[in-house]
Parts: structure tokens; sequence; C-alpha cells
């Protein structure tokens, strides 16, 4: 496999864990839990949702011929409080990382060194994947950790729950 390849293959297994944990966060909450800010400056999960999904279609619809920065995309708006439901947070949520997966799943390693461009800022695709590589996984990283401060004592881990590191070793090399 081509350095190329594995990268590509590398890119779509990380951002389907990152969503996974993003997915996995969503079935431990209840509708009200997507509006929780706690401040009035932080951002809820339905805005952190609204905004990943929004950068999501933007940067990925059409990204080798079009400005990742579509014309038709209200970022500003994407932080506004809203009164989607969650059923319609999560179709969207869906749609960008749909258009997102797809995009990645169409890149063939030779896409990797081609020039796209990001509010007219040329970067090399390969790039253009690092950095989204970087923020969606930060956006995710807020969304856990809200849902885990909204649920409390009852949240479930998403991975090594504290104190269980040993544990969870000892079984992987029994394994």
């Amino acid at each position: 496999m081509s350095i190329e390849k594995y990268f590509l293959a590398s890119a779509m297994a990380r951002v389907g864990y990152y969503k996974k944990l993003a997915d996995d966060s969503f079935l431990q909450l209840q509708a009200a839990d997507y509006y929780y800010q706690p401040t009035a400056e932080s951002n809820s999960i339905a805005i952190i949702i609204r905004h990943m999904a929004g950068n999501m279609l933007s940067r990925w619809t059409d990204f080798l011929h079009s400005d990742g920065e579509k014309e038709g995309r209200n970022r500003d708006a994407e932080f506004e409080t809203n009164d989607w439901t969650v059923a319609e947070l999560l179709a969207y949520w869906e749609k960008g990382w749909d258009c997102f997966l797809k995009a990645l799943a169409a890149m063939e390693p030779a896409d990797l060194l081609q020039t796209i461009y990001i509010r007219t800022e040329p970067l090399l695709l390969i790039d253009a994947v690092n950095r989204q590589l970087a923020h969606y996984p930060y956006h995710v990283g807020q969304i856990v950790y809200l849902a885990r401060l909204i649920r409390g004592n009852d949240w479930k881990n998403l991975s090594i729950p504290k104190g269980h590191s040993q544990q969870f070793n000892e079984k992987t090399k029994s394994s």
C-alpha cells in the first residue's frame, strides 16, 4: 500500500472513531441537553453540531473545483441558539458527515497534492484533510465533555474509565 493510500485509509478510520464518540454521547442525552450552555458565551451541543455540519458541507461539497467557504454558508448563524428538534439536528449532523466521508472515500492518492482553496487560501488537499483532522476532533471533544458534564454520575464511559487502565491493559494482553 502506498503512503498516500495509507494516509487516506488512516484518515477515514480516525474520523470514523471521532464521529462514533459523538454519536455515542448523543445516545446518553435527553432533548433539552442539546441546548445546555454552562455560560452565556459557551456553545451548546446543538450549536457545535450545526457548526460542524455546516463546515463539512461547505468544505467538502465540490471541494476540488470551488472554494471551501461556500457563498451560501452563514457561519455566524451556526453559533446562534435555534429551536431545531433533536431529529433535525441529527439529520443535519449526518448530512455533514456523509458529505465529508464521501469526499474522503472518493479521493485518489494523486489528489492529495492538488491545490484547493479555503477562504481563497491555497492549500494542498493533504493539508486541508489534516486541518479537518484537527478541527473535527476538537469539537467532538467539546461534545463529549458537555455530555459528560450534563449526565454527571449517569455518564457511561466511552473509553477506559478512571482507575481501570491496568485492568484494560491486562485484558488486551490476554486477548
